[in-house]
């Protein structure tokens, strides 16, 4: 069980907040499955209190809204993005020392 971000509150969060300071977005949403560097976990009470900065947009994403839809070119879209990042890398050409490269032939 993860506790609310907010300090002094014992509550048990529901919610995960998460921003893009670049776009001056905040995003609440569901509790998300692990804690991530940069989110930050909250109790019911805070998340529905919670108001944006001037100038920046708040987004909530309720529980019962239904995961996007995802289409057959978006699996194929992963699928390739997997096999991309699982193919081997091709030693270089030469001789290779640790992490080091040899270029050309060495001198007797």
């Amino acid at each position: 069980m993860r506790l609310c971000s907010k300090t002094n509150c014992a509550n048990s969060a529901a919610w995960t907040l998460t921003y893009v300071h670049a776009d001056a977005t905040i995003v609440i949403g569901p509790l998300a499955t692990r804690a991530e560097p940069g989110a930050h976990d909250l109790c019911s009470y805070h998340s529905e209190r919670l108001t944006p900065p001037q100038g920046w947009h708040l987004i909530r994403l309720g529980s019962g809204e239904s995961a996007p839809e995802r289409s057959r070119d978006d699996l194929l879209a992963i699928a390739d993005a997997v096999r991309e990042a699982a193919r081997p890398v091709p030693e270089p050409a030469g001789r290779t020392h640790g992490h080091l490269r040899v270029i050309g032939e060495p001198e007797d």
